[in-house]
Formats: structure tokens, C-alpha cells, sequence
């Protein structure tokens, strides 16, 4: 039996990522399949406080394989203001919660796909319970700290890139006789760092899960000198602290402020017991732009049609997610209330320990 005809939404949120567009397309191919309309909501919730809303008619037409390839999002994102506290011109702080609510309700759809973070699922979340209206969630973030799913849309981009800088920073750092220390992102999470540094064969692998001791990250380098390698590979996450317990942060235009230049206190610190030449890289946003790798775009295609899916069963405020080599969904309220860190005893650590990585602590070998 022909499933009703329905109009459904798709908004992207939250800082971009590889893979965005990909979801986009599979989202509106598979609703093709069942003769269903698709709008597209511009720069994430935001396009909702317009009048009329900011939005993009998407048709098969207009997702073509060209797109599903590149960087970003055609639907534009932001990953600033929250509407439940919305700062104003003049300084201060108001709810636009109910501006967005009833800007989706004038678009006349039956349900919303949001593809987000943790805190964009999050604040989706509460205002699909405030208007009362259908949402299904899909985990995009480079971080992959989206809790119940083993991956999210361009983690495997992310990581791929940065395994490619310790690429291109290990031939450098052997001419040169030179200490390379790559500053990675993740917000609150180290699986960048960790899986970049075990693929691009670091040194030294820093992450905020771990506390570290940089005498104990110094001596490691030492010892790999003095069995006669003359340069070493330093991987550290944005999030990790100082040692008196302080996160670097930048302050950005508009008052925003972001993580950043741990990468350059570790070089110094190194720099300085080692008595080396080092060199600090941040990567930085081309972790994020490019296009997405293969398997960003199998998980942007399982996702979106997965989405789709929900939505037609009438299984709705669930988020997509991969386990087991298959897609699945969990409850929506349960994803979003905290964050996935990377497990101290997990695999990568024990695998990171074992080929003899120093994270940082006195611990060298799996027990």
C-alpha cells in the first residue's frame, strides 16, 4: 500500500563537517522513493526565526552526486545562540524558543530530521517537546562524542585528515632533526587524537581523558633519541589542560571563545627539557571542510535513509546510529544526555600502549 504523502524538514546544525551534503541527498532520495516533499531549513534552527522562514525546496534534481562530494552544507549551519537564551543587539538575553517553534509550524511539515552534535541534538530535542512536533536525529561531529552510536558523520574525514599532516610532518621532522607537535580538535573528547596517532605512528599521544606529566612525556622523547631516531611525532587534543589545569582558550570576534594553543605550550615545555628544535602545527578547520572520505559517506547514506525510515514507520524523537556494522536508533532524550569520552581501558588505549606510545602517564604497556 503507497505510504500518505508527506512534507518533511531537514536542517544542519552545529559546526560543519564532511559528509553534510551526503545526508542531505540520501534524505531527499529516499523520501523520493516515496513520493514525499523535502524542505530544506537554512543555517541550521536559526532559518526558522525569519519571516518567512529561510528555507530550500530540495528535489532529487538538486542533490546530485556533484554535491554529495563536497565540503560543507548547501543548507548553511551555525553553531552559535541558543535560543533559549538569545543574545540581543543591545547586550541582552531572550528566549527565541517560540519564535522557532512556530516558524516550523508555519512550514506545515510532519516531522523534522536534525543533523547535529550533542548539543544541537540537544537543543532540537527540546524544541520539538516544546512544540510538540516529530524530530529524528542524526549525529554528525568530527569529535565522535555523540553518546550510543560507535561513529558519527565526519569523525573518519576528520581523522583521515590529521593521520595525513603526521604524514606529511614525519619527513620534514627527520630532515630536520625536529620535534613535531600537531594540535588536533575535539571539544571535549580525544578520539581524533587517539585514532590519528596510532594510524599516523605518533610519539606521543595527548588527550584530555588522560592526565599527563610532561617530565614523563619529555623523558619518552629522550629515550627515543638516544636509541638513535633523531625526530619524534606529538599528538595533543585541543581540550587537554595545562598542568596547573587550565584550557587554552581564543577569543573571537563577537566574544565567542574557542579552544586553542595547548599545541604551543606542549611545544615549548618540549622544547625546553629536551633542549630540540620543535615546531607546533594546528590544524585546525581543514579537519572539518574537503570532501568527505568513503565511509563518511556509507554512514551520511545509511543515516539519512535510516531517517527517512523512522519517520514512515511512525517511530519518531529517535536518533540513527551505527553499531555492529549496521545502522540503528535509540531514544533521542537517552543520546543527548552526555557525552562519549574515550574509555581509559578501552581498545585503541591498550593498542596505543602496547606499540608503546607514551600518553603521558607512567603507564607504558597493556596490563
Amino acid at each position: 500500500m503507497p505510504s500518505p504523502t508527506k512534507r518533511i524538514a531537514v536542517l544542519t546544525s552545529g559546526g560543519d563537517c564532511a559528509g553534510l551534503n551526503a545526508v542531505i541527498r540520501s534524505v531527499v532520495l529516499k523520501a523520493a522513493t516515496l513520493n514525499w516533499e523535502v524542505v530544506g531549513i537554512m543555517d541550521g534552527a536559526h532559518g526558522l526565526i525569519s519571516r518567512p522562514p529561510q528555507t530550500m525546496a530540495l528535489s532529487p534534481q538538486n542533490v546530485d552526486t556533484v554535491m554529495m562530494r563536497q565540503g560543507g552544507t548547501i543548507l548553511g549551519t551555525t553553531n552559535k545562540g541558543d535560543p533559549f537564551a538569545w543574545p540581543m543587539p543591545d547586550g541582552s538575553i531572550k528566549d527565541l524558543s517560540q519564535d522557532m517553534v512556530d516558524g516550523f509550524r508555519t512550514l506545515k511539515c510532519d516531522a523534522l530530521i536534525g543533523v547535529g552534535g550533542d548539543g544541537s541534538l540537544n537543543i532540537l530535542q527540546h524544541l520539538a517537546k516544546q512544540g510538540n512536533f516529530p524530530l529524528i536525529g542524526i549525529p554528525k561531529t568530527i569529535d565522535n562524542d555523540v553518546c550510543l552510536t560507535e561513529t558519527s558523520v565526519g569523525f573518519d574525514t576528520a581523522v583521515m585528515v590529521a593521520t595525513e599532516a603526521l604524514d606529511r610532518l614525519q619527513p620534514t621532522a627527520a630532515s630536520h632533526d625536529r620535534i613535531m607537535v600537531l594540535e588536533v580538535m575535539g571539544r571535549d573528547a580525544g578520539h581524533i587524537a587517539l585514532h590519528a596517532g596510532i594510524a599516523g605512528g605518533a610519539d606521543v599521544i595527548l588527550i584530555p581523558e588522560i592526565p599527563y606529566d610532561i617530565q614523563k612525556v619529555a623523558d619518552h622523547i629522550k629515550m627515543i633519541r638516544h636509541k638513535g631516531r633523531n625526530f619524534a611525532l606529538v599528538v595533543v587534543s585541543e581540550a587537554v589542560r595545562t598542568q596547573e589545569g587550565t584550557k587554552m582558550m581564543n577569543e573571537l570576534y563577537g566574544g565567542q571563545k574557542r579552544l586553542g594553543g595547548i599545541g604551543h605550550v606542549i611545544g615549548a615545555q618540549i622544547a625546553d627539557l629536551c633542549q630540540a628544535e620543535t615546531r607546533v602545527t594546528v590544524l585546525g578547520h581543514v579537519q572539518r571542510g574537503g570532501q568527505p572520505s568513503a565511509q563518511d559517506r556509507l554512514i551520511a547514506a545509511a543515516f539519512g535513509v535510516h531517517a527517512v525510515e523512522l519517520i514512515k514507520a511512525g517511530k519518531l524523537n529517535r536518533m540513527v546510529a551505527w553499531s555492529n556494522r549496521m545502522v540503528i536508533d535509540v531514544p533521542l532524550e537517552d543520546a543527548v544526555k552526555n557525552n562519549q569520552q574515550v574509555e581509559k581501558h578501552g581498545s585503541l588505549i591498550k593498542t596505543a600502549r602496547g606499540l608503546g606510545i607514551c600518553l603521558g602517564d607512567s603507564v607504558t604497556s597493556p596490563s
